[in-house]
């Protein structure tokens, strides 16, 4: 379980977050939404101690995000940022074996190499593995990116829009790959997208900011109700159900 407890974040006295309280359970997925500026990257920022709160705490799976030594949280936490540039020219094996790093020290062991070779199979990445990063497109080096995070082994995965650079087939399909990581390998995955649609097909709650606050969270049928959109994106929203599903439509 992730709690978050009166979290904010400033800079100077631009308040860009909270304060903001909230228990992700562990297991499946929780997505965060909400229209840009909304405090979305900054919240799993904090969590994943890329950002220090200027207020608040945070504990995930009862450690104290602040206090937890890094080797430590490494262990328990890992995070996927929006913007990932490497200078060093590495083949996709490589990159994912740097998953390994908070439990190998940098000497793979046996082990590891399953943990690298189980990673870069669920995310269909055997034909690429010996190839170089700046050879790939940027759909295929996302996908090697959240291999090497899964590859890290955490009970929490903290992704920022990892569909950011995938067309329509690949972002489906990382979604259902990050779906079976949830329900296969028991990871509790928290994940900013900015596809509404996306987030209620896949995901099992929706945590919507706005302003730097909370503005709704829940399942996915308490969030997908067209007064509710309609106060997170201060636009007219109909959720229609397809195949039992809810699915939104932005009006003009």
């Amino acid at each position: 379980m992730i709690a978050i407890e009166q979290v904010s974040k400033r800079y100077a006295e631009h308040v860009v977050l909270g304060p903001v309280s909230s228990e992700v359970p562990a297991g499946g997925i929780t997505a965060l939404v909400g229209p840009n500026g909304a405090g979305k990257s900054t919240l799993l920022s904090v969590i994943g101690r890329l950002l220090d709160p200027s207020a608040g705490s945070v504990r995930v799976m009862g450690h104290d995000v602040q206090a937890t030594k890094s080797a430590d949280l490494a262990r328990i936490v890992s995070i996927l940022r929006q913007e990932n540039r490497l200078e060093a020219r590495l083949t996709v094996r490589e990159l994912v074996a740097f998953g390994r790093f908070p439990w190998s020290g940098g000497r793979l062991t046996f082990g590891d190499q399953q943990h690298i070779d189980r990673a870069i199979r669920f995310l269909h990445l055997e034909d690429l593995a010996d190839r170089q990063l700046d050879a790939l497109s940027g759909g295929q080096r996302q996908r090697a990116f959240v291999a090497m995070v899964l590859a890290q082994d955490t009970e929490v995965v903290l992704l920022d829009e990892p569909l950011a650079s995938l067309d329509p087939k690949h972002a489906v399909a990382m979604m259902r790959e990050l779906r079976a990581a949830a329900d296969d390998l028991g990871r509790t995955i928290v994940i900013v997208l900015h596809d509404l649609n996306m987030a209620a097909a896949f995901a099992d709650r929706i945590l919507a900011l706005k302003e730097g606050q909370i503005c709704v969270e829940g399942t996915v049928d308490e969030v997908m109700q067209d007064a509710v959109l309609e106060r997170v994106f201060d636009t007219p929203v109909r959720v229609h159900r397809i195949d039992d599903r809810p699915f939104a439509v932005f009006t003009p």
